[in-house]
């Protein structure tokens, strides 16, 4: 257990070095806009690939009793040997939940906050689960830390006002770079970010791409909540399917916080009850590049959500 759970917060090990040198030296421990510059670029050792994923039926009930000889991993296409099988349940959660308070979502700013609230008060789980308030207008802004206190989080939540531009990839990019990584407990977890919003985005100085590959990096799940009720395509919306798709999380588009319920109670059952694999690439190259990955079933009509790859480091970032 110790080995896999090593290879799984690799990672994130890694990122809180980075921090805790960036302290030492005095500077700011939080910082919402980045720019992306090439120091802030984070690079990891992926010789053994972590992956946890989800698999669902048709009627989209999760399949929880596989094997590992139910399961094919490829990387970049290649077939690959699985190293380490499990089937896990009831870990600790370390959600962020990123709520976008800009003038873009104004006439829906109550319903996104009741959104907020209703998923913290039936996902937490305060024994064990830890969650982080983030919220963005024209820059990100840590509202609440880390905390096992809903209320504390509600009223963090009930606090925000809305107005201003929106930096929703900055707030991604934030979250992902400096607080998923941070809270560190002995034991295994889950990491997540639930992104509340419209998807829009006018002032971030990152990109969209910057955003969705420090997801990846930070090996996050990523929710998305849309406050559009037109019923009509928008391309915030698009983008918000984006990072669920590419990281193995969901999008949701509710026409009311209280058809919320149901979906809340999926992503719990989720986040708890996922396979994790570990496997080397055989073809693995130091070469910075993403890499994609694929976890194939042979249960019959079934579906695999999982990442969809990671980024190899630099040759200069491994000794």
């Amino acid at each position: 257990m110790f080995k896999r759970f090593a290879a799984l917060t690799a990672a994130t090990a890694l990122l809180a070095a980075v921090w805790a040198q960036a302290q030492e030296s005095g500077e700011e421990r939080y910082e919402p806009v980045y720019t992306g510059a090439e120091s802030d670029v984070i690079k990891v050792d992926v010789a053994r690939v972590p992956l946890l994923f989800t698999v669902t039926d048709r009627k989209n009930r999760f399949i929880t009793d596989l094997g590992r000889e139910d399961f094919e991993v490829y990387d970049d296409g290649w077939q690959q040997e699985i190293r380490e099988f499990d089937r896990e349940s009831d870990l600790p959660l370390r959600i962020g939940v990123i709520l976008d308070t800009s003038n873009s979502i104004r006439a829906r700013f109550k319903f996104e906050q009741e959104a907020a609230i209703e998923f913290l008060q039936g996902v937490l789980a305060e024994e064990h689960d830890r969650a982080f308030l983030v919220s963005f207008d024209t820059r990100a802004e840590l509202i609440v830390d880390y905390t096992s206190d809903i209320e504390e989080l509600a009223d963090g939540v009930r606090r925000l006002r809305a107005g201003g531009g929106t930096a929703l990839y900055d707030a991604i990019y934030y979250a992902c770079r400096d607080k998923l990584p941070e809270d560190q407990p002995k034991e295994q977890f889950r990491r997540a970010l639930v992104v509340i919003g419209d998807g829009e985005d006018n002032r971030s100085t990152v990109t969209r791409e910057d955003a969705l590959e420090m997801a990846h990096k930070a090996e996050s799940v990523v929710y998305t909540i849309s406050t559009n009720r037109s019923g009509a395509a928008q391309g915030g919306d698009k983008t918000l399917r984006r990072f669920a798709r590419e990281t193995g999380g969901v999008a949701f588009h509710p026409f009311q916080a209280r058809d919320l319920q149901q979906s809340f109670a999926n992503i719990a059952n989720e986040l708890r009850h996922q396979y994790f694999i570990l496997y080397s690439p055989s073809q693995f190259v130091n070469d910075g590049a993403f890499h994609t990955v694929e976890v194939r079933t042979r249960h019959r009509n079934a579906t695999v959500r999982v990442r969809s790859g990671y980024y190899a480091p630099e040759p200069d970032a491994v000794n």
